[in-house]
């Protein structure tokens, strides 16, 4: 924009700045004896329409309405404080007066435009690129503005390069130093306070929160940066809501929306609040609107609050209970060293006229008529306490302080000019101030280093700060913490605690969430559907832990280990076998060990009545063998029990092997035996050669000699080992002889088998055999129950794991070794022991059989 364009524009002001609200301009000090001149712009009014805009009148005049009372007297009362002091020190502009002109905006922009064509004419009537000062030079101005006027004003003032210093909040498009290079801020105007709202958030772990402002479009868009950033750094915004305004709204809407607002609130999970706006009246709105049910949620304030601190003190302990705690962020107090005295002891009867002005609506009085009146009435408001509240000077401070820069870079300015000779008054233009604010660096009286970064921001920190109403109508704001944007991350938020004191049970931190952290255990699920802060906790899967808050994934315990219980750590795993101290154990071995003595005595049976003539009739080598075998099996199931190592999972299944195959072949030559002795009484058989003991001797060394070849080859090409198992059973891990080879250990059993098979054939068909060789009788049911154990033993050893696989086995072993014993001795050692009358030679029929 040229500067055609500017003055066009300020053309066409001109007709509204003189139709409608006149400026009111606030001068202390003679502005035209000064030698440079100092515009202040403040915003303490809005405007209101003293008729409704239509088409048929669209030239309606506006009234300004005063909103903030307190707020322009201290404002306007800096102007005059810091431009004395600076006159009356003689180190800062030497022999150089400054004026300063303040004019009240009215919140509107161009209003604020009018203002400042006002100021730069000198006179009341605008005469837009002209000056009326004869003798005093416009420096440059100072101005706290909502953000479109500060912005308007930028781009005039910046045609004509004019410094222009923001002691308020501004948007982030003033923060373009190359399209605004002559506008500079108090604070950043790059929303970097978001830093602040967020690492508050998540010191106290509210992921959960929402938003309320006004329906004004600037705070909108600033509410919607904020969300943005909130979500940004991992947390989540439930709802952003406008808060309907009470002057604009009819009153069935402004009811409707408030109940939805109310409902919305209500129904959240999200406890805290964060409520933006610089407009009171939303503030207002708000509080008329609030009831019980959301006096438990915490209410953040934004930092742009801090204009309407005074204001919102004043209304919260009649009608705002639910901000009772709040919380705030909000510019530093400073100390201006003698300021409060100054207020108190003012005369302001010097400003009486813009005061009634600005109070018109509501004082019934006629300046010019009822002057002492009027004058009267203000000077007892002047002298509320509220004017002399140091803890409303945040901003005012700032004001001071921005004063004084300017004051500085001047100096500085006109040092440079002196030192080159040049002549002072005479030389001067605004934008040769430009650098020297770039560069200015001084201690404000408290201490503060007041400088402008590369972008035009006077760096500063944040108080955060907790708001109180009491019964007896009193306030309090306690300091509870800091936010120091320019320090390191990890120290750019200090809170103390211990000093906030929550609206909950026990003085407990509020929560905030929309779900609760999953526990140690747990895992987050994420629905795409929500937002991240809302998701469902799914038990960690079976052998996974996971022992931090709001784990992602479960992780796997190593291979010795199994998550507890709840699933939160790793614990050892028991390491399981069949040992002799497990009462299954103990058991088993017992067992054994009993059968294994039975064995024993009917083996010394047997050899004390060996020339008995059933021991003879029976084959007594046979039974000798089969009896010792039997004697083996029961002790070789002690090697099954007991905790696997190398050298027993090499003998369990071999040793059972080859001493089974000799018990089974034992069986088999007496089956064998029987039919030959059979066979060999009748006349003429060929079979009487082989009566006799070499036969069954030779019989049972051929059969075991295969099971020798068997386990030999298993031993050789895939020995048993022992293994831990840590898949098979929940929690534990199971330590195990593997087999190496399965086809080799079925082999194994199988050859038994099939040797058992053959017996049972052979015995089944010689049964009938005459009652002298009814021995086929008793190893057919022998058979039968070997037979019967071995086969339900291999579902049932497939069946099971850890040590019930083993005590199967074992329980195969025992039981078939003991129908054996009991099967083919029990009848024989009947007949030895309680009839012997009936073990004689007489009994037998038939040929003996030695």
């Amino acid at each position: 924009m040229g500067l055609n364009e500017v003055l066009i524009m300020a053309y066409a002001l001109v007709s509204r700045c003189q139709t409608t609200y006149s400026v009111i301009s606030y001068g202390m000090g003679n502005t035209k004896k000064a030698d440079l001149i100092l515009g202040g712009i403040i915003s303490t009014t809005y405007p209101v329409l003293e008729e409704p805009l239509s088409f048929t009148n669209i030239n309606t005049t506006e009234s300004c309405i005063l909103e903030e009372f307190y707020q322009y007297i201290q404002h306007s009362s800096t102007f005059h404080f810091a431009i004395e002091e600076i006159n009356q020190n003689a180190e800062i502009l030497p022999n150089i007066t400054l004026g300063f002109q303040v004019i009240d905006s009215c919140s509107d922009a161009s209003l604020s435009l009018c203002g400042v064509l006002s100021i730069l004419s000198g006179k009341e009537e605008i005469v837009p690129g002209y000056t009326c000062y004869p003798k005093s030079h416009v420096a440059g101005f100072i101005e706290r503005l909502p953000s479109l006027a500060s912005h308007a004003i930028a781009r005039l003032t910046g045609i004509y390069r004019y410094p222009q210093i923001s002691y308020g909040f501004t948007e982030t498009s003033l923060n373009e130093h190359d399209e605004f290079p002559y506008f500079y801020h108090s604070f950043p105007s790059d929303y970097s306070h978001f830093h602040g709202l967020t690492p508050l958030l998540r010191l106290f772990g509210w992921s959960w929160v929402g938003i309320l402002t006004s329906t004004d479009e600037n705070e909108i868009a600033y509410c919607e940066e904020l969300k943005r950033e909130i979500i940004r750094s991992g947390d989540c915004v439930d709802f952003l809501e406008s808060i309907p305004d009470t002057m604009i709204t009819s009153r069935e809407e402004l009811e409707k929306r408030s109940e939805q607002i109310l409902n919305k609130i209500y129904k959240s999970k999200a406890n805290v609040i964060i409520i933006h706006t610089t407009k009171i009246i939303t503030i207002e709105t708000f509080c008329i609107m609030s009831y019980e049910k959301i006096d438990t949620k915490l209410f953040i304030f934004s930092m742009e609050t801090s204009s309407i601190k005074s204001k919102l003190i004043s209304i919260t302990p009649l009608i705002c209970n639910a901000l009772n705690g709040s919380l705030r962020l909000t510019i530093p107090k400073g100390d201006i060293p003698g300021f409060k005295d100054y207020l108190q002891n003012s005369n302001f009867s010097t400003f009486t006229d813009q005061i009634v002005l600005l109070l018109r609506p509501a004082v019934e009085c006629d300046l010019h008529n009822d002057k002492e009146n009027c004058t009267r009435s203000e000077t007892q408001s002047i002298t509320d306490a509220s004017l002399f509240d140091m803890d409303n000077f945040e901003l005012t401070y700032s004001l001071y302080n921005m004063i004084y820069a300017m004051a500085h870079a001047l100096h500085n300015l006109y040092t440079a000019k002196s030192q080159r000779g040049n002549t002072i008054k005479m030389e001067f233009k605004p934008w040769q101030l430009n650098q020297y604010l770039k560069e200015v660096h001084f201690k404000a009286p408290d201490g503060h280093e007041i400088l402008f970064d590369d972008k035009g921001h006077a760096p500063t920190h944040y108080d955060i700060i907790q708001y109180f109403n009491f019964p007896n109508l009193t306030t309090a704001w306690n300091h509870v913490g800091s936010f120091k944007p320019s320090a390191p991350k990890d120290k750019q938020l200090f809170v103390n605690q211990t000093a906030i004191r929550w609206k909950t049970p026990s003085n407990q931190v509020l929560r905030s969430v929309c779900t609760e952290s999953c526990t140690p255990g747990y895992r987050k699920v994420i629905d795409r559907e929500k937002p991240v802060c809302c998701f469902d906790c799914v038990p960690c899967s079976e052998g996974e832990y996971s022992n931090t808050t709001d784990a992602e994934n479960c992780k796997k315990c190593p291979e010795d280990q199994w998550p507890s219980e709840k699933k939160d750590e790793c614990l050892p795993r028991v390491i399981d076998f069949l040992s002799y101290d497990d009462p299954l154990g103990a058991a088993l071995s017992s067992i054994s060990i009993l059968l294994f003595i039975i064995t024993a005595l009917v083996l010394g049976i047997f050899i004390k009545y060996r020339n008995t003539a059933v021991v003879k009739a029976n084959n007594r080598n046979l039974s000798y063998i089969l009896l010792i075998s039997l004697m083996l099996s029961f002790l070789c199931t002690l090697v099954f029990i007991g905790q696997p190592g190398s050298v027993t999972c090499l003998l369990r299944q071999s040793a059972f092997g080859m001493i089974f195959t000799i018990g089974v072949s034992s069986v088999l030559a007496k089956t064998v035996t029987v039919v030959i002795a059979f066979r060999a009484n009748k006349p003429s058989s060929k079979l009487r050669k082989w009566v006799g003991t070499r036969v069954s001797s030779n019989l049972v060394l051929l059969c075991v000699s295969g099971e020798i070849v068997i386990c030999t080859l298993w031993l050789i090409i895939s020995p048993p080992f022992p293994e831990y198992d840590t898949q098979s059973v929940t929690g534990k891990i199971i330590l195990q002889c593997n087999e190496g080879s399965t086809i080799a250990f079925y082999s194994v059993i199988g050859y038994m088998g099939f040797l058992a098979l053959l017996s049972f054939t052979v015995a089944f068909l010689v049964r009938k055999v005459p009652d002298s060789f009814n021995e086929a009788q008793f190893i057919t049911f022998s058979m039968l129950v070997f037979c019967s154990v071995w086969v339900s033993f291999i579902p049932s050893y497939l069946s099971t794991k850890g040590k019930y696989m083993v005590a199967v086995e074992i329980f195969a072993i025992l039981a078939s070794s003991t129908g054996l014993l009991g099967c083919i001795f029990t009848p024989k050692c009947y007949i030895i022991l309680l009839r012997p009358d009936l073990n004689t030679r007489g009994h037998l029929i038939g040929k003996k059989v030695s």
